[in-house]
């Protein structure tokens, strides 16, 4: 049974079935024939070559529109895109659309979930665009469950892309309460000095600089079925601390409580769908901030699980607050955990800001990802745990160094220190959180990576039906 969930005011909805609906007939540009043929004449006077989201109007009697084009290019440009027809929601006229021809299987689904998550607009703080076309669900494709998903998606963005000054600890605290209530989970939020009595040290250490107290939110959701664990990283704003950024390296930290945002809206998916799972998210909300009583290089700290950690960079404050979360994770009774955080710059080196990269000990889980990933055209590449990387974070003064010298491999000891405090299985994500320039179905601006594939791939990584 799929939860109704009022949809977000930033992203559409499918439309209902409408015998009036115009027909869209979706055209190969290596198979031209397949223009209607009542279209064909006009199509060529209009130079219509169904390049990737092109799209033409053909006029009807009256003055009406009789139908509608949409190229999705040549095979050569489908593999290069994803979401190749997702532009002609914002590209044709207004009305209501009905797919007529030119789609079938897996990418009549891809097709739908793009024109949805194309129709997204964050317009908080400005005038918002035209309202995009709207979209028929094709029969087949599980219009209930892309909704959720593109509801899911349009959460995490809005998240990503209000700023700081609205989008700190307690907002985003706030904001998890509100998807709690909206789907009938628990949610509790550990405050400030009271994360001390409670034992989150690393938590505490890296948010009490700030004028937004931290916290440490926790949402429990389902009564039966396997228990899946989600972690977030909550930095809703990173200056560095004492090891302050430069200003160019300070322009996008707002995003940089991405991971939460994502499991957030990943949570919205599982919860939307009503899946057999028991689920728990765990988000540490702090702002990495600089004043008389923030954390210093060389200071040692003890964790929730009592590993010491060296400070030896305060800009590598991410995988502190993640420690402590992650240790109270696998304190309970969990199946899977898995985090998910904007953590290292060399992930983005390394792959890019569409790839997100994931780290995993268990083959079984790294298949089940990719395989998932390739469905649902939300990529990821597996990293190595690799092993003889330990002695990297392990500075001898203390049990773990935060930041290790050298500049290798930095994704992947930062995804080792995580490792260090799970003993359940576990897969880590090292995720942007951001689309720098703007793509078919994907905005400039915040992004959910990873968590479509998660969501596709949790039957396999949980056990459950499909």
């Amino acid at each position: 049974m799929t939860r109704q969930t009022p949809p977000s005011p930033h992203i559409a909805t499918f439309a209902a079935a409408d015998s009036a609906a115009i027909p869209l007939h979706v055209i190969d540009a290596d198979d031209l024939a397949a223009i209607p043929a009542g279209a064909r004449s006009w199509a060529a006077a209009c130079g219509f070559t169904a390049a990737a989201g092109t799209t033409l109007v053909v006029p009807g009697e009256g003055g009406g529109i009789a139908m509608a084009l949409v190229g999705q290019g040549s095979a050569a440009q489908r593999r290069r895109s994803r979401f190749v027809v997702a532009p002609a929601a914002r590209r044709l006229p207004p009305g209501t659309y009905a797919i007529a021809s030119g789609l079938t299987g897996p990418a009549q689904a891809e097709t739908a979930l793009g024109w949805l998550m194309e129709s997204y607009d964050f317009a908080r703080y400005g005038a918002p665009r035209p309202a995009a076309a709207r979209l028929v669900a094709p029969n087949d494709v599980g219009a209930a469950r892309l909704q959720a998903i593109a509801d899911g998606e349009a959460l995490t963005r809005d998240l990503i892309n209000t700023p700081t000054n609205d989008m700190g600890p307690a907002d985003l605290a706030d904001a998890a309460q509100a998807l709690a209530q909206a789907h009938g989970a628990d949610c509790t939020v550990t405050v400030g000095d009271d994360l001390i009595a409670a034992n989150f040290p690393l938590i505490h250490a890296v948010g009490r600089a700030s004028a937004s107290a931290p916290r440490l939110i926790e949402m429990n959701w389902g009564h039966t079925g396997p228990h899946l664990t989600l972690v977030g990283k909550g930095v809703c704003f990173d200056t560095g601390g004492l090891n302050i950024k430069p200003g160019s390296s300070m322009g996008l930290m707002k995003k940089d409580m991405g991971g939460a945002a994502t499991v957030l809206g990943l949570a919205q998916m599982i919860m939307a769908l009503n899946l057999p799972l028991r689920l728990r998210v765990l988000i540490p909300a702090v702002e990495n901030s600089i004043s008389a009583d923030a954390f210093r290089p060389q200071d040692i700290l003890t964790s929730r699980k009592g590993l010491t950690v060296e400070i030896n960079n305060t800009d590598a404050e991410g995988r502190l607050v993640l420690a402590d979360a992650l240790a109270l994770a696998c304190e309970g009774d969990t199946d899977l955990v898995i985090s998910m955080a904007t953590l290292t710059g060399a992930a983005r080196v390394a792959l890019g800001p569409d790839i997100a990269p994931f780290f995993t000990d268990d083959d079984g889980h790294a298949a089940a990802l990719t395989a998932a990933a390739a469905r649902v055209a939300d990529p990821v590449w597996r990293l190595p745990f690799h092993d003889p990387y330990e002695e990297m974070i392990e500075p001898g003064i203390a049990d773990l160094d935060n930041a290790p010298g050298g500049g290798m491999a930095g994704a992947i000891t930062a995804a080792l220190f995580l490792r260090r405090f799970t003993d359940k299985p576990y897969i880590h994500f090292d995720i942007y959180g951001w689309t720098p320039i703007s793509k078919p179905a994907r905005p400039k601006g915040g992004a959910g990576i990873g968590a479509r594939a998660i969501l596709d791939a949790l039957p396999d990584l949980l056990g459950l039906s499909r």
